[in-house]
């Protein structure tokens, strides 16, 4: 892989990773429409480097969302050990059952089917399809509850719909938006309830890939791009929902 390759990489990613379009599908088409899987050395080199761009825009994520973490985790600490209730310790213990089905049942998929559903004409069947709809139920879907009046109903459905980005082209944060939008939430609320969401599914699919990454320096360049794009334009999904629908 070479840095002009790894560089590219790294941007699709940093720009892709900030939309419910599936981010993992375009990192699979870009080398596709250049050809460069073609190249074995490449497709070593490849191997892993997804899920590496995702922990680039996850340290991003992690940064801008770095107070709301500190007052999640201890408002879950204070609920169990203290007892002392609050909306930052409700809602930590409501990430962490949301992630636990949607993060087992999306692994044993992946594991078993990934390879299988590796296909250009795959991947962009779903992405047309998970764009009509997204538009549909953000069309037709009423915006009446708030990020902190968020149930655990509503988030462990979100949790468990992201089960299905294991097929590449269904954008996990296209599908936990969709399933929100569906249940009543607001595009803004649901939008950050997502971006939360997706810390620990990357943090964990970083660690699970470690023994895939070859390490080489168009591989760091391509972490380091992902990240600093993704850090640039951090905040334009949040005013665009203010303003636009999906």
């Amino acid at each position: 892989m070479t840095i002009l390759q790894s560089i590219i990489l790294g941007v699709t990613q940093g720009l892709t990773e900030l939309l419910p379009i599936s981010s993992s599908a375009h990192l699979y088409l870009i080398p596709w429409l250049f050809e460069w899987t073609k190249s074995a050395e490449f497709t070593t080199a490849f191997e892993g480097f997804d899920v590496a761009l995702h922990a680039g825009t996850l340290l991003a994520i992690v940064i801008f969302f770095f107070k709301d973490w500190i007052k999640l985790i201890i408002g879950g600490y204070k609920q169990v050990i203290k007892k002392e209730k609050s909306f930052e310790g409700k809602m930590f213990w409501y990430l962490v059952i949301a992630t636990i089905p949607g993060g087992a049942i999306g692994f044993l998929l992946d594991h078993f089917l990934e390879d299988a559903l590796k296909n250009a004409l795959i991947i962009g069947i779903a992405l047309i399809v998970m764009g009509i709809i997204l538009y549909i139920v953000d069309k037709k879907a009423k915006s009446d509850t708030e990020y902190k009046e968020m149930s655990l109903k509503q988030t462990f459905l979100i949790g468990l719909s992201q089960a299905l980005a294991f097929i590449p082209g269904v954008s996990r944060s296209g599908i936990t938006m969709t399933t929100g939008r569906a249940l009543g939430i607001k595009r803004e609320s649901v939008a950050k309830y997502s971006f939360l969401l997706s810390t620990p599914i990357v943090a964990g699919a970083t660690l699970y890939k470690l023994k895939d990454f070859v390490i080489s320096v168009p591989f760091f360049i391509g972490i380091f791009t992902s990240f600093i794009v993704r850090n640039i334009c951090y905040k334009i999904p949040i005013r665009i929902l203010k303003k636009r629908k999906f």
